[in-house]
């Protein structure tokens, strides 16, 4: 197995998931944002706290950063895992604090949460963020879901979700006042709304599967 990067742009949660990944199977990791290593991985993961913008800005600021990633994702075709911020940069745009150009690798928008579009009283309205164990709804088979019975729980933390997304690259979606896209994938890339580091044995089982998978 050869090495992951977790792609640390500033951005809060980079160790815990590195320790999740470790705890997965990965033998070797690196935690940083240095081009040249990024062109020797294995395998990249973008982790994501916070808002869309910001992420969007660090990646950014990033001397030659984005230019390496796209070329290892889009064009060498390593295998990717964005979670959480990290996979919603890579859609074609956001509507946190304003409209806001993404990164365009997949269609689809990042906009605000409305769980409670049909609630027809207060008690009945759900709180934003969606924070907390959601059931995880398979739509089609993917090897990063392996393993993983439909239904098992994983843990959410966020208030803005991916809509507009091509059916075919949805894989599982939970339910928060209605459908959520919960995974994503198309090619080499992978993303995950959910926080697996933070999802105990599923999350685990779902990393692992990661690490393991040849696109």
């Amino acid at each position: 197995m050869g090495e992951t990067v977790v792609i640390d742009y500033g951005s809060g949660n980079i160790r815990s998931v590195a320790r999740a990944l470790e705890a997965a199977g990965a033998r070797k990791i690196y935690v940083g944002a240095e081009p040249k290593r990024l062109q020797k991985a294995e395998r990249l993961v973008l982790p994501g706290v916070g808002a869309l913008g910001s992420c969007l800005e660090k990646l950014r600021a990033r001397q030659d950063l984005l230019e390496t990633l796209e070329a290892c994702v889009l064009e060498k075709g390593k295998p990717f895992l964005g979670i959480c911020v990290g996979m919603q940069v890579i859609v074609e745009e956001g509507f946190e604090h304003g409209r806001q150009r993404a990164l365009g690798w997949l269609k689809g928008s990042v906009r605000r949460l409305s769980p409670n579009s049909l609630a027809t009283d207060k008690k009945s309205c759900l709180p934003v963020p969606h924070m907390g164990w959601n059931n995880l709804q398979q739509l089609q088979p993917h090897p990063l879901l392996e393993g993983v019975a439909d239904g098992e729980p994983v843990y959410f933390v966020h208030s803005f979700s991916i809509h507009e997304n091509s059916p075919s690259c949805a894989i599982a979606q939970a339910q928060y006042g209605g459908p959520t896209l919960a995974a994503l994938a198309k090619d080499s890339i992978v993303g995950v709304q959910f926080h697996p580091e933070k999802s105990q044995r599923v999350g685990q089982k779902i990393l692992a599967n990661f690490l393991a998978w040849c696109p």
